[in-house]
């Protein structure tokens, strides 16, 4: 019963930077793993809009990859031992408005991610960012 949890969205100007965090928890000992054992990826939806894939990190944090319009200003991060996987989004712009997702994959094995909503089978409720001019 693995429950993943984003938070650290909120309400920035243009050019303006916040760090979402994805929370994984429920793993019991008896699982015989820990958030090491997904890869994760940070989806996005706006009004009017489907949910679309903006970047995902591999379950070692070995691989990253990003959709082209955030390369460079987001930056997707990992730490295992805490459950935890970051997206740090800086110089956001209006068009970053959404509400963001946190999903994550398991087994993965493979030292890789894809940024495809079908590829992942947990999910957040999400966390609101909103960016104005």
């Amino acid at each position: 019963q693995v429950q993943l949890v984003e938070s650290g969205g909120g309400s920035v100007q243009s050019g303006g930077s916040l760090r979402l965090s994805c929370a994984a928890s429920g793993f019991t000992l008896a699982s015989g793993f820990g958030l090491d054992y997904y890869a994760v990826g940070w989806f996005r939806q706006a009004p009017g809009k489907e949910r679309e894939g903006v970047s995902c990190i591999s379950s070692s944090g070995d691989y990253t990859d990003y959709i082209e319009s955030v390369k460079g200003r987001f930056t997707i991060s990992r730490d295992n031992a805490k459950n935890l996987v970051f997206l740090q989004v800086d110089g956001l712009q209006p068009e970053d408005t959404a509400v963001y997702y946190c999903a994550a994959r398991a087994p993965s094995s493979q030292a890789m991610c894809v940024i495809r909503r079908g590829w992942y089978a947990l999910w957040g409720q999400g966390t609101q960012v909103n960016v104005s001019s």
